[in-house]
């Protein structure tokens, strides 16, 4: 897993062993060591790599791009969690990690969003309500502009 990320993000990011070895004070050897599985760098130098590349730390480390469609990691903080059916009635079942991660339980009310160029979106209404009303509020006369 490791050191398929790492081939596959500096690749990515157009980069050769030289130069992320040289962004992590390390020699070319070490950086081909980690690729071909023979090492693994230390905490600290993963934690650079992560911050180097912009993806997670557990990302970095874990990631098994069969088990999400067969792409690339994802940048930090961007998430794909897979394959959804639409039933009958219009109905999804959000992925159980998404729900974890966004701490959405039964009964909650989700927003839809949708642009027809770039596709849906789910926000908590709540969320929404208060930037809804942020905007009101700065377009009111008086209100910040």
């Amino acid at each position: 897993m490791f050191s398929d990320n790492l081939i596959s993000l500096r690749k990515m990011r157009h980069m050769t062993q030289e130069d992320i070895a040289e962004k992590l004070g390390v020699t070319r050897q070490a950086v081909a060591k980690w690729e071909a599985g023979e090492t693994i760098p230390d905490l600290d130098k993963c934690r650079t790599m992560a911050e180097l590349f912009e993806v997670s730390l557990d990302d970095l480390a874990n990631y098994e791009p069969e088990e999400n469609l067969g792409l690339n990691l994802p940048p930090k903080g961007r998430h794909l969690f897979g394959l959804v059916t639409v039933g009958d009635k219009g109905q999804i079942v959000i992925p159980a990690k998404a729900r974890k991660l966004f701490d959405i339980s039964p009964g909650d009310q989700l927003v839809v969003l949708g642009d027809e160029a770039q596709g849906l979106a789910l926000m908590r209404s709540q969320r929404f309500l208060d930037l809804a009303n942020a905007i009101r509020t700065m377009n009111e006369p008086g209100g910040r502009a």
